[in-house]
């Protein structure tokens, strides 16, 4: 059964988004990805180490806008602010 030249076109364009979309992906991968995942694991490694836990929660944006501020001149970053201030808290 003879395909129609609409079908063929089809065909082609289909053919060609998906090697282009397996070459980005080819592309994006090599290099990048392997060296950001060995840092990732080394700093794991450190922060537990160090008894570090991640810990996420949700805060108003007026108040995470005033901690980075303050956390651009606090000597350990942000995390060593929210450390600071926690403690200082729960302290009393």
């Amino acid at each position: 059964m003879a395909m129609k030249k609409t079908d063929l076109e089809k065909n082609k364009a289909l053919k060609l988004n998906n090697a282009m979309k397996q070459a980005g992906a080819n592309r994006a991968g090599k290099g990048t990805a392997t060296a950001p995942v060995a840092d990732r694991r080394e700093q794991r490694k450190l922060d537990q180490a160090q008894g570090l836990v991640a810990f996420a929660c949700k805060l108003n944006g007026e108040l995470v806008n005033e901690l980075k501020t303050r956390a651009a001149t606090h000597p350990d970053g942000l995390n060593g602010l929210l450390d600071e201030v926690i403690r200082r808290g729960l302290a009393g």
